[in-house]
């Protein structure tokens, strides 16, 4: 059975992190901890972040829903 996915790369970042905390680890392996601080953090959308700093969308939305699964799925 496959998993629903939970994220899209057309959610905003501050969607995404707000509903699942546990995403910002990859945020900030991608984008580093300073993509918090960016003014633009929170509104753009996930496919924009990721052509600002050069990183493969694919890769990157299946890893934030890696963690948001990890993270709904804790005991």
């Amino acid at each position: 059975m496959e998993k629903e996915v939970l994220i899209t790369k057309k959610m905003s970042t501050g969607e995404v992190t707000k509903k699942y905390p546990a995403t910002k680890e990859v945020f900030a392996k991608y984008f580093g901890k300073g993509c918090f601080d960016c003014p633009s953090f929170g509104t753009e959308d996930i496919n924009l972040a990721c052509m600002m700093h050069n990183t493969d969308v694919d890769k990157f939305v299946q890893e934030l829903n890696e963690a948001a699964y990890k993270e709904i799925n804790k005991t």
